[in-house]
């Protein structure tokens, strides 16, 4: 099971993370999520458990749980909403730099 950990100090390690939820059993993966430009930590996480029984002990026993002068949200993960893992060209209209002279569009065929 993949769990959502929220709400973390900004200097919790994966590390940390992973000893966290091994009190309750087998932890697979722990990630603190960090910003691509910065590197600095966004302040949640994730950890992957094998076993759903443990996953749910963990949830159960560190949600609310303050760790390192944080209280912590622990729950299942669930899928993004939206679909969408971001970037890339929406269409419409907007602000940028679209290059070429003049502002004009360039490239493609627009549809109106």
């Amino acid at each position: 099971m993949k769990i959502y950990v929220g709400n973390l100090s900004f200097e919790t390690t994966d590390e940390d993370l992973s000893r966290e939820f091994a009190v309750y059993g087998e932890v697979a993966s722990s990630n603190v999520v960090s910003d691509r430009d910065t590197g600095r930590s966004r302040g949640f996480g994730f950890v992957d458990m094998p076993s759903d029984d443990q996953a749910k002990a963990a949830i159960a026993g560190l949600n609310g749980k303050d760790i390192m002068g944080r209280t912590l949200t622990v729950n299942e993960s669930r899928p993004r909403e939206g679909g969408s893992t971001g970037g890339g060209y929406r269409g419409g209209s907007g602000g940028g730099s679209r290059g070429g002279s003049g502002g004009g569009y360039s490239g493609g065929s627009r549809r109106y």
